[in-house]
């Protein structure tokens, strides 16, 4: 039986963990292709492109994962520069909704996202730690993010999509 989860757009956050718990938060997110391979291991191609009458078919949810990267990167750029406004995020999903996964090869998805993730917690590894404790306004959730932050809500977002992704296997 497919999972039901609250929608992402109604999720809400709390960030009050210590910036210096950044490694563990930057392991999670490292270790995301990993699971992504395993998931994508046990699942047949026709079943991995086929969407459920509402939603997302597995390959769509893993490719979105990649796609939200480039976010990612943006909101670190952001970081970066002093910016007091992080970059919004396309709630219309059009990067995903353009790159047609379904259409590609499971394995092509997910070679993808291992070297984008892999060049984003290079990315992340490389800052000292006081950068995590950086901040700047996030609009939709009307709160100030810290770097630690961003990185959490992004590890938990791949969490979301992974548990989606498992329901359609497991249903």
């Amino acid at each position: 039986m497919a999972q039901v989860l609250t929608k992402w757009i109604h999720r809400r956050w709390t960030f009050d963990g210590p910036a210096e718990l950044h490694p563990v938060v930057i392991e999670r997110l490292r270790g995301t292709p990993a699971r992504v391979r395993a998931m994508a291991k046990d699942t047949s191609p026709e079943r991995a492109a086929r969407a459920p009458e509402q939603g997302w078919s597995i390959q769509r949810h893993l490719g979105h994962l990649g796609d939200l990267d480039a976010l990612l990167n943006a909101r670190l750029d952001a970081y970066e520069r002093g910016e007091p406004v992080l970059p919004a995020a396309d709630m219309q999903n059009e990067a995903s909704v353009q790159a047609d996964h379904d259409a590609g090869s499971l394995d092509d998805i997910v070679r993808r996202f291992e070297a984008v993730r892999r060049t984003t917690v290079a990315r992340l590894d490389a800052y000292p730690r006081d950068f995590f404790a950086r901040s700047a306004w996030h609009d939709r959730l009307g709160v100030h993010k810290r770097v630690v932050d961003t990185c959490r809500f992004f590890a938990d977002h791949d969490d979301h999509h992974l548990a989606l992704a498992r329901s359609l296997i497991s249903g």
